[in-house]
């Protein structure tokens, strides 16, 4: 906090720098320098009205510019028929005066603001001026105007099909009035991160023609108690001046967590105000609030209560024609020879924003390279960076090459086997399949589980011991083994044991290893792949399978 010793040192040090800037404004030197021939241009031309000799410089004042020459250059015989002006040098000391004067002009003038309490007050705070949460408070809320269209967004069919009866309130709202129905107060878009729910609300007010007003849940929670509940207060009521509009908070998990009920903190205010926001406006307001969420299960059941978030739409991940679609509209201004199909089917596990990442970087790739198309070759090079993001590769020792061929080439031969979700592997690659969270039978859990071992047995087999770079797939066996076996209740009972895991995994295990054995041949080929190209596909694998098959 500031004491008054602070006050009046950074008053007077404010006072001096203002001064200095208004000095160095009027006073300095603005004259244009110009040569000789110049300046015998303007004394034929008679456009000079005056002439200042001093030490230095001659200047030479027009009617709208003052000119500066070294007085080495001119003859003084040059402005005979000019009145000459003689300086005696340098202005410092009145220079100096105007310093001490405007000095003291400024500190009076302040220490009078002070008085007034316009300043700097010796107090622990400042009252003259506001805090950026203050301003930032009176800031009106203004809406925004959507330029997305349904058309822009693919994949949404199902969701888009929901939303249109609400377009529809929005543009005839006589025509549910006189039904006697009412839309829901609330829409609460639900799905994981990156899916399209703040396009998809855009497209609501685009297609409905209406403002859009738009929040992020984290803007309301503030440090100072009451701002938060001013927020959404000012929120509701531009929104309801400018019916019929949509009001869409993002993220509306972090405002609108469960209370538990052992501390009124400033979170849980601003969530009764929008609580009570919500109640305070009937259907024919002509206001509908649009939230988004990835986490449900944590917002607060007064939010999710019929009459307030009553509508709920889920938007999933999508699927292999809803990616289609998609890639198919970000592809639109990329020049391409592929099947996006193809681009597609090994995009599992991809959300909306994932697609658009994976164009633009084969985009840059197919640049960077000088190809004139982007090829289905640059989205496998570039899909690992993309889901996985980019890592640095080890530099391997040929013994740890040879390792790793070995390690990679048990893993693909499994993948391809058993059919799992990938269309390249590559030797650097830390995971060859994608995570996924929809329901899986225990065979398939079991084949992931030996694909994740199987670059152990390989190794095994072949030289007796691994290395340490199979941890990530060891920690991915464990994992789906605990939820299989604790989770899913997939293993001899219901309620499974320490004991179990072992002979689950030791029989996993075994079973790896007699596939492998009966494809040595095969773990051969892909070795030799693996060390001229570094990749191979899972094309490649399965025509080598299908040969002893």
């Amino acid at each position: 906090m500031l004491n008054s010793k602070t006050n009046r040192i950074a008053l007077y040090v404010s006072a001096f720098f203002v001064i200095a800037l208004v000095l160095f404004a009027f006073l300095r030197d603005n004259a244009q320098n110009i040569s000789l021939k110049e300046t015998t241009k303007l004394l034929e031309n008679r456009g000079i009205k005056s002439v200042v000799f001093t030490k230095d410089y001659v200047y030479l004042k027009s009617k709208d510019t003052v000119y500066k020459i070294a007085s080495l250059q001119v003859n003084p015989k040059m402005f005979s028929d000019y009145e000459i002006e003689v300086s005696r040098g340098s202005d410092f000391i009145l220079y100096i005066f105007f310093a001490i004067l405007f000095l003291s002009l400024g500190t009076f003038g302040i220490r009078w603001l002070q008085k007034k309490g316009l300043f700097f007050q010796n107090s622990n705070s400042f009252s003259g001026l506001k805090s950026s949460n203050a301003l930032e408070s009176n800031t009106p809320v203004e809406a925004i105007k959507s330029d997305v269209t349904f058309d822009d967004i693919g994949g949404i069919s199902d969701v888009k099909m929901e939303l249109e009866e609400i377009i529809d309130f929005m543009k005839n709202p006589k025509r549910y009035k006189s039904f006697g129905a009412r839309m829901p107060r609330g829409v609460l878009l639900v799905g994981p991160p990156g899916v399209g729910k703040t396009m998809i609300a855009k497209a609501v007010a685009h297609e409905a023609g209406v403002p859009f007003f738009y929040q992020s849940g984290a803007s309301f929670v503030q440090i100072y108690v009451g701002m938060g509940a001013k927020r959404v207060h000012e929120l509701f009521a531009a929104a309801k001046n400018n019916s019929p509009s949509i009001i869409f908070i993002d993220e509306i998990d972090a405002v609108g967590k469960k209370r538990d009920g052992q501390r009124n903190d400033e979170r849980e205010a601003t969530l009764n105000q929008l609580l009570t926001e919500m109640d305070g406006f009937e259907g024919s307001s002509g206001v509908i609030v649009i939230a988004a969420t990835n986490k449900i299960e944590v917002l607060d059941s007064a939010l999710l209560r019929a009459g307030r978030f009553d509508r709920r739409i889920f938007v999933e991940l999508p699927t292999k024609k809803e990616r289609e679609s998609i890639l198919t509209k970000y592809l639109l201004k990329v020049p391409h020879k592929l099947d996006v199909a193809a681009v597609a089917n090994m995009t599992v596990g991809f959300n909306g924003a994932s697609l658009a990442a994976l164009v633009n970087e084969a985009a840059l790739l197919s640049l960077r390279v000088g190809d004139s198309y982007v090829t289905i070759e640059h989205f496998h090079q570039v899909k690992d960076k993309v889901m996985f993001g980019k890592k640095k590769l080890q530099m391997l020792s040929d013994k740890q090459k040879e390792y790793r061929i070995t390690y990679q080439a048990g893993k693909v031969v499994c993948a391809t086997f058993f059919d799992l979700p990938f269309e390249k592997l590559m030797l650097s690659n830390e995971k060859l399949t994608p995570s996924s969270d929809t329901p899986l039978i225990k065979h398939e859990i079991e084949s992931m589980i030996k694909m994740h071992i199987a670059g152990i047995v390989a190794c095994g087999m072949k030289y007796n011991e691994h290395a340490s770079n199979a941890k990530v797939d060891l920690d991915d066996a464990k994992e789906l083994l605990q939820k299989m076996l604790h989770e899913y209740g997939m293993g001899s009972s219901l309620i499974a044991n320490a004991k179990e895991e072992e002979e689950v995994m030791q029989r996993l295990y075994e079973q790896t290893k007699t596939l492998l054995l009966s494809m040595t041949s095969i773990v051969k080929k892909v070795e030799i792949i693996l060390n001229e190209k570094e990749s191979i596909t899972k094309s490649d694998v399965k025509k080598y399978i299908d040969e002893i098959l």
